[in-house]
């Protein structure tokens, strides 16, 4: 089997996958907070775990928590490079460019063969990255996130509350203030994948992370919902690497 780890600022995503499944097919998935680690060794034991793919964008820290949890097995902690599963990377400087970023145009590939892509990944901070139709990584933009927006807004004003998204989305002319921020700070994320969707010429659009059930009912362009795009991009990339052998 082979484990895809996605560590990322706020939660560790994981899945699990048979040798030869295609990218996405997963015997088992989940997540865990930062202060969940310790669970890992549990819901991964039973798998025959033979290799392991991790992005990490979380820090040396967290490296080192995830590998005194991770089985004793061949190990990619996954980054970003000039090419890799067909991907070019135009990056300035290829490897300064987010691994899971890199991955999760991987991923978006995958599922969209052949399209010029936009690619929003919505969590503790959003990115929003194009790739061209044959397969280049033109590069992209990063804002926070939808829960970084308001906790700002709180953090740096005397009398605006921590607002936090309700079950249905709010009028874009909100009428309590709860709901004015959550307006505004949807606004301003599906303001921006709209703008790059614009720039990029349309294709296809993908949405993904934790807070993409918030934004994607505010998008005005057609657009596909991806859950867990970067193990996707993972899994993927593992595919494309021979050195991975019958794990993958």
């Amino acid at each position: 089997m082979l484990l895809l780890v996605d560590a990322g600022n706020t939660r560790v995503k994981w899945a699990i996958a048979e040798p030869g499944a295609a990218p996405g097919q997963w015997r088992e998935q989940g997540a865990v907070t930062h202060a969940q680690l310790d669970r890992l060794p549990a819901l991964w034991s039973g798998h025959d775990i033979a290799a392991a793919i991790i992005s990490n964008v979380g820090g040396a820290a967290l490296r080192a928590e995830l590998s005194a949890v991770l089985p004793q097995v061949p190990i990619e902690w996954f980054a970003s490079s000039a090419e890799r599963a067909g991907l070019r990377n135009a990056y300035r400087n290829p490897g300064q460019l987010g691994s899971d970023r890199f991955a999760a145009a991987l991923g978006a590939r995958t599922l969209e063969p052949g399209k010029a892509l936009v690619v929003a990944t919505c969590g503790t901070a959003t990115t929003i990255d194009a790739v061209s139709a044959d397969g280049v990584f033109v590069g992209g933009m990063i804002l926070p996130g939808l829960a970084l927006m308001a906790g700002s807004l709180a953090r740096g004003t005397a009398q605006l509350p921590q607002a936090t998204p309700g079950a249905a989305p709010p009028p874009l002319f909100a009428d309590n203030t709860n709901d004015a921020i959550v307006s505004g700070c949807i606004s301003a994320q599906a303001g921006a994948i709209e703008r790059a969707m614009a720039a990029h010429g349309g294709g296809a659009c993908i949405i993904s992370g934790g807070a993409a059930q918030y934004i994607a009912p505010a998008l005005t362009v057609s657009h596909r919902i991806a859950d867990n795009i970067v193990l996707v991009g993972l899994h993927a990339a593992a595919h494309a690497n021979p050195m991975w052998g019958s794990p993958c």
